[in-house]
């Protein structure tokens, strides 16, 4: 496992709310973190079939734009009775060909759900795998879990994307509902940085 040394890293999103989260769980370790869209970077198209792979693409891209240190992020909700779905399409659900509606991407999870006649509760996961790539190429791969359920209606204006409509296990809340110190310290991302951190930082 290589120690990252640096003070600087990139991190390959155009997402405030994921950018906001990681600056979040990294300020403790003292990296001054950088947008993808600071750096005037383009999203690189996500062809893979799975999360680290389009993490990949993400931080390479990045990486060789830039010359820094890159830190990708895929993640996503993954839907037992969808056979794990959307997954990888997480945010392609939420498309509208002019910006994202999460709002409807929660309602298509649940008339899924409600067409195949889903019984409760309605296990997911939400899965966050973490691709920290230095500029030689060389990369470290970070995954987190965090098991709940999908609940209805939306409930919680706190976070983004799923949010409102997930329930972690354990909790009689939606992560839409929690305050963002408490989602940090729970979150699939949260864990997959706990463990990148134990790995590379600590």
């Amino acid at each position: 496992m290589r120690r990252f040394e640096g003070t600087r890293l990139l991190v390959a999103t155009h997402n405030a709310g994921k950018l906001a989260e990681m600056r979040a769980l990294l300020a403790p370790y003292g990296v001054e973190v950088m947008g993808a869209a600071e750096a005037g970077l383009p999203e690189p198209a996500e062809t893979e079939t799975t999360f680290v792979g389009n993490a990949r693409i993400k931080a390479r891209a990045a990486m060789e734009a830039t010359g820094l240190p890159v830190l990708s992020d895929d993640s996503g909700i993954c839907v037992d009775a969808l056979d794990g779905g959307p997954g990888v399409h997480t945010a392609d659900w939420a498309e509208t060909g002019n910006g994202r509606d999460f709002r409807m991407a929660m309602q298509r999870t649940w008339d899924e759900l409600e067409a195949v006649n889903a019984p409760a509760p309605r296990s997911a996961q939400f899965r966050c795998t973490l691709v920290l790539m230095w500029p030689d190429g060389h990369d470290e791969v970070f995954e987190g879990v965090l098991p709940g359920q999908v609940v209805w209606p939306p409930r919680g204006v706190e976070g983004h994307g799923y949010d409102p409509i997930f329930m972690p296990d354990g909790h009689d809340v939606t992560l839409g509902e929690m305050p963002s110190a408490m989602k940090n310290s729970l979150s699939h991302r949260a864990r997959a940085v706990e463990k990148m951190i134990r790995g590379s930082f600590a």
